[in-house]
């Protein structure tokens, strides 16, 4: 007998093998197979904050069933799939399983490359436009804590949390109530996934670059990659939300493109310890890092707290010389000593000014070089506190929040360089949100800028099979505006590659 039980409820105190004997009451025997489904933790009581479970038990144990797929016969088509982010990944895995042999290019480098040039970058604030927090194998989310959680309600996100549990992810996505991987582990993920596409006869190339497509009466016939022309039958763009050379390429061939509406702001930061306190209470060192979801109505536009990094840094992502912009990140065990997240505004296609698909593009880009000059150049990123931006006033020094973020920052007014509209929204929203988590607009807070990059700024148009006028080019994930953030990412993928092996069935 299999039994399915909710709302189990543990104090922070309590051993997990405590769910255990509950099972066996259950069930009236020993128990042999058990699994935890879901775990969340309720913190609305500080006084009896408790964890609650969902688990999966029987009397006997449970065999494992291995996978089957479906393979097709010769001759393949030949698939390129366009970025290494979890869209591009999840297909080239996806096709792998249909029996299709993808050639994923990457014009970053691999993980581990990749993350020295990161590290450089913040040391130094040497920029490797090719080889950054945007660009390479992973996508952006790789230095952005591999936060899974998802607003979505795709079928296809469990099968998003099974890949990446296959591929080495830390058991608890399986059933965490707000899973996240982690920086420090999402690199290793992230090649391993990329070592069994190449095992499987799949192609994986680094330093290659999408630089024109090819169609004949409506269907594509080639690609050029660096220059180099190929034929192809199937391509995914799984292009990432700041491949603006690519937005501009895909324009000038005709492919349908319109403005997208995101968001813009500042990142803040807190002491870890601050927001335990406030979310927790007393007890909060027994608990895990604290996080929080903020949203407020209380200014002329909507405000709300987005990609959350308990125990992390605020790090330099800028792709483009000359701008700068900031994203946070956290390693696996989230024991940094500040918390930080994005705090940013809704901007609409009326900032953006004018009608070119590519507005929102050049709205970002005016920002990020505004507050490049802002801190005086060099990557340097403008801060202030938060109590003399509540004030209107400049800041000269820190409090007992330091920032995080290198290669170093510059005391300068976010007035300076964000919409007059967004600081407004901002200032209201920091007040209405310190009456939800109190110590949010605590004055020593540190504001920095210039977060820019929250999703992308454009949508390539596609229809009901997925693809755009031309047929056989299939846009996809968030650099596309078909997903936001690592899960929906990769579920597009998964939803592409399907589209893709259904033709050849």
């Amino acid at each position: 007998m299999k039994l399915v039980l909710h709302n189990l409820v543990l104090r922070p105190h309590e051993k997990e093998r405590a769910l255990l004997k509950i099972c066996e009451k259950k069930l009236h025997a020993p128990c042999k197979y058990f699994k935890i489904l879901k775990k969340s933790l309720d913190a609305r009581d500080k006084s009896a904050i408790r964890w609650v479970y969902s688990v999966e038990c029987s009397e006997r144990e449970e065999p494992i069933l291995a996978r089957e797929y479906r393979r097709i016969g010769k001759p393949r088509p030949k698939v390129i799939v366009v970025g290494a982010g979890p869209a591009g990944l999840f297909c080239a895995v996806r096709l792998i399983r249909h029996g299709i042999l993808p050639i994923l290019i990457e014009r970053g480098k691999r993980v581990e490359e990749r993350e020295a040039d990161v590290m450089r970058f913040r040391a130094e604030g040497a920029l490797d436009p090719a080889s950054n927090v945007q660009f390479g194998e992973g996508g952006a989310g790789t230095f952005s804590d591999g936060k899974l959680n998802t607003q979505t309600n795709s079928p296809l996100n469990r099968e998003v949390i099974e890949t990446f549990l296959e591929f080495g992810a830390p058991a608890e996505i399986g059933y965490f109530g707000k899973p996240h991987i982690g920086s420090d582990n999402l690199k290793k993920v992230v090649a391993a996934m990329r070592e069994y596409v190449v095992r499987n006869g799949g192609e994986v190339r680094f330093g290659a670059r999408l630089t024109d497509i090819e169609s004949k009466d409506g269907v594509l016939s080639a690609v050029k990659i660096n220059g180099v022309r190929e034929e192809a039958d199937e391509l995914v763009l799984a292009i990432g939300h700041s491949a603006r050379d690519t937005f501009e390429m895909l324009l000038s061939r005709g492919f349908p493109i319109e403005q997208k509406e995101f968001a813009v702001g500042v990142r803040v930061e807190h002491l870890q310890s601050a927001i335990g306190r406030a979310q927790y209470g007393a007890g909060y060192a027994a608990l895990p890092p604290a996080d929080y979801k903020l949203v407020s109505h209380a200014g002329e536009r909507a405000a709300f707290t987005f990609c959350m990094c308990p125990g992390g840094y605020v790090v330099p992502s800028a792709s483009e010389e000359g701008g700068v912009v900031v994203n946070g990140m956290s390693n696996f065990a989230r024991d940094g000593k500040n918390a930080n997240s994005a705090l940013v505004v809704q901007v609409t296609k009326e900032d953006f000014g004018g009608g070119h698909p590519l507005a929102g593009v050049a709205f970002q880009r005016k920002l990020e070089r505004a507050a490049f000059a802002a801190a005086g150049g060099n990557y340097c990123a403008p801060v202030q506190l938060v109590g003399d931006f509540l004030a209107n006033r400049e800041s000269y020094y820190f409090g007992e929040v330091k920032p995080t973020y290198e290669p170093g920052t510059a005391f300068v007014p976010m007035q300076a360089f964000l919409p007059p509209v967004v600081t407004r929204t901002l200032q209201a929203a920091l007040n209405d949100m310190n009456g939800k988590l109190v110590g949010f607009a605590a004055y020593d807070g540190v504001l920095t800028g210039v977060e820019s990059r929250t999703s992308s700024p454009v949508r390539i148009l596609r229809g009901d099979d997925l693809q755009t006028n031309v047929k056989g080019v299939y846009p996809c994930g968030e650099g596309c505006g078909y997903s936001g953030g690592i899960t929906s990412s990769a579920a597009d993928g998964l939803r592409v590659a399907a589209a893709i092996a259904a033709k050849y069935f």
